[in-house]
Parts: C-alpha cells; sequence; structure tokens
C-alpha cells in the first residue's frame, strides 16, 4: 500500500470522519470522535428485520446537553413540546419529542452509536447511527447521522393556565 493509498484509507476511517453538528438552546457544537467518545456508553440491541446487532455510543440526550438540551427534571413544561428533528447524509429526515430521548423519561433509550459488535460502522451505517430501543420497526434507527437539532417548539402556558397546570 502507497503512503497515498493509506493516507486516504485513514481519512475515510469511521474512527476519523465521524462529526456530528448539534444546534440546541445554547447554540451549535460540532462534536468530533474523542468528544463522542469522552461521553458514558451504552449498548442497546437493534432487531432490524429480524437480524439483531449490539450498537454502542453514547446516550442521545448526553450528546444533545452538549448543545444546551435540558435534561432531567428541566426538562419540564414547554420544553416537554420541543423536539429533535435527525438528519442523515442522504437528507433522510426523523423526528421525536425531546421527551423521549431522555432516560428519566422513558425505559427506552436512544444512543448514537458509533459501534457495533464487529467494530466501528461501517461506511454505509455509519460512521454513526442513531438507535432506538424498542421501536417496533427500526425506520427511526436512522444511519449516517450527521446533524441533530432541538427545535423550540413549546411556549409557556397563558398566565391563568400556568397556574391550573403546574407539574
Amino acid at each position: 500500500m502507497t503512503a497515498l493509498s493509506l493516507g486516504l484509507a485513514l481519512l475515510a476511517s469511521p474512527a476519523l470522519a465521524q462529526s456530528i453538528t448539534v444546534k440546541g438552546p445554547a447554540g451549535t457544537v460540532t462534536l468530533d470522535a474523542a468528544a463522542l467518545a469522552a461521553l458514558p456508553r451504552q449498548t442497546v440491541t437493534l432487531d432490524a428485520h429480524g437480524t439483531k446487532h449490539d450498537y454502542s455510543g453514547p446516550l442521545l440526550m448526553d450528546v444533545l446537553a452538549k448543545a444546551g438540551a435540558p435534561t432531567g427534571k428541566a426538562l419540564r413544561g414547554p420544553e416537554l413540546a420541543n423536539v429533535v428533528l435527525v438528519t442523515a447524509a442522504d437528507g433522510y429526515q426523523v423526528v421525536f419529542g425531546l421527551a423521549e430521548a431522555d432516560p428519566n423519561t422513558r425505559a427506552n433509550r436512544m444512543i448514537l452509536a458509533d459501534r457495533d459488535e464487529t467494530g466501528p460502522l461501517d461506511a454505509k451505517t455509519g460512521p454513526l447511527r442513531l438507535v432506538v430501543e424498542g421501536d417496533l420497526r427500526p425506520a427511526r434507527s436512522a444511519r449516517q447521522v450527521i446533524q441533530l437539532e432541538v427545535l423550540l417548539i413549546g411556549r409557556p402556558p397563558p398566565a391563568a393556565a400556568s397556574a391550573e397546570h403546574k407539574h
């Protein structure tokens, strides 16, 4: 292998190529492989059309928190109406409620996987894949994820209603 082809192979490898843009209430951040690797990791099994794979990566909520998404007890009131838009390299998009990603709200986890049981994700799947535990079909487990965006659509309730609906 020549030095040029080795260099090109390294640039194309998932570990070096992976980064993701995360837009949230605190602004936009780009997280590279090292930043993602520094987050606590989870492993989730995904059943895609009868084939099971174990994926690992950080909780999606931990990634979203890097751009200021509220988590835990701070995720309440108007924030419960906010959504996350996931965009893949080919333009595929999925959306879900921000609270769905919070492990304090639901038992099934969402992770941003960078590995499966064989190692770094291949070019068809990765370098990053959203994995949604518990979905009956894998349609929301988007492959080749390049961007996450927290869309702030929740609005404070009118003053009279806020006194009635304290949670």
